[in-house]
């Protein structure tokens, strides 16, 4: 049967993405494909994302390196394939000679096979041979792949950067997947110098999450005026709520925290605030006030900084919302979040007590209104009724955009926000 090639472009990524970066190929030049197989994966500024083969065939020619950055459109490998048609090329296709004909347009990221799912060879490798859907046994070579350390993209790529056997690498986390980090500790513990007086810089490639998110941050403090404003408060009764709340079955697989807890309180404070939850529209000259809550919760990952989003978090319940915003972290730190699940928050709060920290100035997340950032809760002393006690005091700060909220509605917001904090019961019940 006569071939083809055929050429796999970068698919729309949706989400308004325009390029993605190349993290690595699962395949080589002379490998087997079958449909929907996972080629490679591609970073882009949201999430990680595997790219499943739409044809079956061989592996022709790789058209991009890792860790280079590809436009949505542009050509990423060439398969050879069966040629199933009796008919000359038609346009769009490339010809037995493996031109291509005419172009065609991106391919969307969904539904490559017939109600196939990708392939996905980091899944595989954690598929015991001979289990249902699992990988067949196969030669040394394949056996020898299967067993490679489980590793985040970009801890492969740095891997190679710097050389690095993955299976001499001790991972960090408590799953064993490798990070990026674990690589640099391994590359410094390799390579420290004999005269330890001696120090050593090291050069690490911005790209990745930490790319987008430095260009995020960037643009944001030279877009939005920013300013915030701080407020500590007696949060004694949340905690001792916290307390008797994790006991109750409507808690039940659902990690209740003081985050869950304030971001309820934010969410209460909206509904008299509503500029909270507001963007500027420069293109249009136009103030957008939401009327929905997307809640993002800044999440420190393996990768970096990422923002997952609880959509409609306006109207969760306190359960609800506690094990939404469990699900979503969880789901940005173990890298299944999608672009479409980082992406599109009207408000964000952020936890940076779990680092021990007592406060800071958080910076706005590109189009948002306000950032809400809750300290360490501790111990202090306290004075009430008049007398001296030891209370769990915390300190929040809110940043905010001025061109969109003046000082005296943070100041209120704020003061409202610590307020719920100081005594929840009446919000909670109230069900706002």
């Amino acid at each position: 049967m006569p071939e083809v090639v055929k050429e796999f472009r970068l698919p729309d990524l949706g989400e308004g993405l325009t390029e993605a970066e190349l993290v690595a190929w699962s395949v080589e030049i002379g490998d087997r494909l079958e449909l929907n197989q996972v080629v490679g994966e591609v970073e882009t500024a949201k999430a990680t994302v595997e790219l499943p083969s739409p044809y079956a065939g061989t592996v022709a020619e790789l058209l991009a390196a890792p860790g280079e950055t590809v436009p949505v459109g542009a050509p990423l490998l060439r398969v050879t394939v069966a040629d199933t048609t009796e008919s000359p090329s038609g346009p769009g296709e490339p010809s037995a000679a493996g031109e291509p004909v005419a172009e065609r347009p991106p391919q969307v990221l969904v539904g490559y096979g017939p109600g196939v799912a990708p392939v996905s060879k980091r899944a595989a490798r954690r598929t015991p041979p001979g289990t249902p859907d699992g990988p067949l046994p196969a030669d040394d070579a394949d056996t020898a792949a299967a067993r490679r350390p489980d590793a985040k993209p970009g801890a492969r790529r740095e891997a190679k950067r710097l050389g690095i056997d993955l299976a001499t690498v001790t991972p960090s986390r408590p799953d064993g997947v490798l990070t990026r980090s674990d690589e640099q500790r391994s590359a410094d513990e390799r390579t420290a110098p004999a005269d330890t007086s001696v120090a050593q810089d090291t050069r690490v490639p911005i790209a990745g999450v930490r790319k987008r998110t430095a260009e995020a941050v960037t643009r944001s403090a030279f877009t939005a005026p920013h300013a915030t404003v701080f407020l500590t408060c007696d949060v004694t009764r949340t905690v001792e709520l916290i307390g008797q709340l994790r006991e109750h079955g409507a808690f039940e697989g659902r990690h209740l925290t003081p985050l869950a807890v304030a971001a309820k309180a934010l969410l209460s404070t909206i509904r008299d605030e509503p500029d909270l939850n507001s963007s500027w529209d420069e293109a249009a000259h136009e103030i957008v006030v939401h009327h929905r809550v997307r809640l993002g919760i800044a999440t420190a990952t393996g990768d970096g900084l990422k923002v997952p989003v609880v959509r409609d978090a306006d109207a969760l319940s306190l359960p609800e919302l506690a094990g939404a915003i469990a699900a979503a972290a969880d789901a940005a730190r173990s890298g299944r979040a999608t672009p479409a699940e980082l992406t599109g928050s009207t408000i964000s709060i952020t936890n940076v007590g779990v680092f021990g920290v007592d406060t800071g100035t958080p910076i706005l997340n590109p189009g948002e209104a306000a950032i809400l950032a809750l300290g360490a809760i501790g111990d202090r002393p306290w004075v009430v009724d008049d007398a001296l006690a030891i209370r769990k005091v915390v300190t929040l700060s809110l940043s905010f955009d001025h061109r969109l909220i003046d000082g005296e509605q943070a100041g209120k917001a704020l003061a409202a926000i610590g307020r719920i904090l100081h005594d929840p019961v009446p919000t909670l019940v109230a069900g706002t």
